[in-house]
């Protein structure tokens, strides 16, 4: 079970580690609801690295505040590759920052499906041209549902940020 203490560690480290590169990171988000930037903004001085958060619910809100194509949600569904990818292009080109993390899931109890049951997670991050993601099933309730992806894409940020592929882990 992920705990909030081990979030607040991995934003901190995140944190440290940008900085050194003077770089910022952006969020996009859908299930966890403001999640990774919550814990992110835990941080004294997150300022420096923390560009924007996007809390994206609404496929409508997807495409109007990260360009994200209407026509991927009837194609493919909000949880996929296609979408998250599109969400993390979205929040780089809105907020200028070089890093970015997107995530869209089914956070449960209801919502899910035979092909994406409940805990399904897509997760994409962004470095420049570069862009990484993974479907991850997680187990639980929402909220833990909702902390596993928290803490996926936080640690996911680290690799990136480490120049390592952020889906590995």
């Amino acid at each position: 079970m992920v705990n909030e203490q081990r979030l607040t560690r991995l934003a901190a480290e995140l944190g440290g580690e940008l900085f050194k590169v003077q770089a910022q990171v952006s969020t996009a988000e859908s299930c966890t609801g403001g999640g990774i930037a919550e814990a992110i903004t835990r941080i004294s001085g997150s300022s420096a690295w923390f560009e924007a958060g996007y809390v994206t619910y609404s496929n409508a809100q997807k495409s109007k505040q990260l360009a994200v194509p209407e026509a991927l949600f009837s194609s493919v569904g909000a949880v996929s590759r296609e979408v998250v990818e599109a969400m993390v292009r979205g929040a780089q080109a809105q907020s200028g920052a070089r890093y970015a993390v997107a995530v869209s899931g089914v956070a449960g109890p209801d919502g899910g499906s035979a092909q994406k049951p409940v805990g399904t997670v897509w997760l994409a991050w962004g470095d420049g041209e570069q862009l990484f993601s993974v479907r991850r099933q997680f187990a639980g309730d929402r909220s833990e549902v909702r902390r596993q992806t928290v803490e996926a894409a936080l640690a996911g940020l680290l690799r990136l940020v480490a120049q390592e592929n952020p889906s590995a882990g």
